[in-house]
């Protein structure tokens, strides 16, 4: 009966063994991390990441914290105790490294944990943490971590919840609604490109319970007067929104980059060629007139800029057309403190 060939992962872990093996990866050398093998051998971070958790299973690596995952000193290398061991008898060669690791997990806190999620998140993507790829980034089992968070939701939504804790309001605050919507967004915006995984995080039909971020849209919306109750919240969602969609973009561009190997630019230069076959159809006007700009004319800087400006454009008529009716649109709201959300 023939056989079938191993999945990706195994024969990718089968080279990076063999690299240990021959003598070409030494004790202590650093071994592909998971961004290099998804160039080198064009497969998903999923993949990369099980690659990685097999080997240090079997004792071929092990993972330093604040270096990364290296090839373990021969004969010193343990599996997770949550893997089956293949050794029977012998001597306890594998006490060392489960003394490392009950030590690790005596370092491990609840605040170290949320770091170390955000810190493999913004460089893998969400869909790459688990509980046990951070905890690979302590050298210990999947199960120490269970004693600090519940589980990955609790780990994420305290993840969210720090980010938005990063969040420094200007002082002086910017004065009446515009300034104060526009700045507003521009933190969100910029707090969305420092953690491309956040804004994909967030729900709008399913909101999460983040009293920081909660506390940053209050803020936002503060020098809006003369608004319902209802209207105000519609405004701070759909702005909320906005922000949201657009900066979506950032989590799905690290994603490709991982599966492609290519970044935004050499992506767009290896579709150049496509692109133009199409333009030179002549029957897209629109898109051959902006044909030969710079890389970087659209973008979603640009986008998310120009599709601001519009937005509250738009909640400047709605604001003016209440006034009209009746509503008084005066300057209410609070100087910012300078600090971060609390």
């Amino acid at each position: 009966m023939k056989q079938s060939a191993p999945p990706p992962y195994r024969r990718i872990a089968d080279t990076i063994r063999a690299r240990v093996e021959s003598g070409e990866l030494a004790p202590g050398d650093r071994v592909p991390s998971t961004r290099r093998i998804t160039q080198e051998w064009g497969v998903a971070m999923a993949t990369a990441t099980k690659v990685l958790t097999a080997l240090r299973q079997e004792g071929v690596v092990r993972v330093v914290p604040g270096v990364g995952t290296v090839v373990a000193e021969r004969g010193s290398g343990a599996p997770d105790s949550d893997a089956p061991s293949h050794k029977v008898g012998g001597p306890p060669e594998g006490a060392q490294p489960e003394r490392r690791a009950r030590e690790a997990d005596g370092a491990l806190s609840r605040e170290r944990i949320v770091r170390a999620g955000i810190a493999v998140a913004d460089a893998e993507g969400l869909r790459a943490l688990s509980m046990r790829r951070v905890a690979a980034e302590f050298g210990v089992s999947s199960m120490a971590l269970y004693r600090h968070v519940a589980g990955k939701n609790e780990l994420v939504l305290l993840m969210a919840d720090a980010a938005f804790a990063e969040v420094r309001l200007p002082d002086p605050a910017p004065a009446g609604w515009r300034a104060r919507m526009e700045a507003g967004a521009r933190l969100q915006w910029a707090l969305y490109r420092r953690h491309p995984w956040l804004a994909q995080y967030l729900s709008i039909t399913r909101p999460q319970p983040m009293p920081r971020a909660m506390a940053l849209i209050e803020w936002t919306m503060a020098q809006v007067a003369g608004m319902d109750p209802l209207t105000l919240l519609h405004m701070a969602v759909t702005l909320l929104n906005y922000v949201r969609a657009t900066a979506a973009g950032f989590e799905d561009d690290l994603e490709a980059e991982q599966h492609t190997g290519m970044d935004r630019d050499q992506w767009m230069a290896a579709m150049e060629p496509a692109y133009e076959h199409i333009l030179e159809s002549g029957g897209y006007p629109m898109y051959a007139g902006v044909d030969g700009t710079e890389g970087d004319a659209v973008s979603l800087d640009t986008l998310f800029a120009f599709g601001l400006a519009r937005l509250l454009d738009g909640m400047g008529l709605l604001l003016e057309g209440r006034a009209g009716e009746g509503g008084v649109q005066g300057e209410r709201g609070t100087q910012g403190s300078g600090e971060r959300i609390p």
